[in-house]
């Protein structure tokens, strides 16, 4: 791999991709919560949003706070932090917008879609970028998102 290749990887896409993680599968749980405990749309698109926001703000932080960067290479602080914190916001809004309509059913079905799309767009960046098996990430990330909607929408619907 030569340096240019490395230095995109290790200041873009992998902190990206780290945001994109954690926005598409850490807000669906409180999502997904709030929607099949409130049956309200509104309130699920507030706790949404909040949800992608708060998680965007912790993980630049996160990322900015980890290390200098001039050890290890992984570029300035600030950057990578900005760029995990608005790709965290990016997985996590995704899905939230469905809640923007008025009837449930038709938000959830819209949002079970998005999740999908969002999964596979992680798969196959793991796939493209760091040589993973598409078919095993595809299986890896779905399982992992699919545990934590699961967790949601077993809260919400206790």
């Amino acid at each position: 791999m030569d340096e240019n290749n490395r230095n995109l990887i290790l200041q873009y896409i992998q902190p990206g991709l780290l945001g994109l993680m954690d926005g598409s599968v850490s807000t669906l749980a409180p999502l997904f919560a709030a929607a099949f405990a409130t049956k309200s749309p509104h309130i699920a698109l507030l706790i949404g949003l909040s949800a992608a926001i708060g998680a965007a703000i912790s993980m630049g932080f996160a990322e900015a706070l980890s290390d200098t960067g001039e050890h290890t290479g992984r570029g300035h602080p600030f950057r990578r932090g900005f760029i995990t914190g608005a790709m965290t916001f990016l997985g996590g809004i995704l899905h939230t917008v469905p809640f923007i309509l008025a009837e449930l059913n038709q938000a959830l079905y819209l949002a079970y879609f998005v999740v999908g799309l969002e999964l596979i767009v992680i798969a196959y960046i793991r796939y493209r970028y760091f040589k993973m098996n598409f078919a095993l990430s595809v299986l890896q990330v779905v399982f992992g998102g699919f545990l934590v909607l699961l967790a949601g929408i077993l809260i919400g619907s206790a």
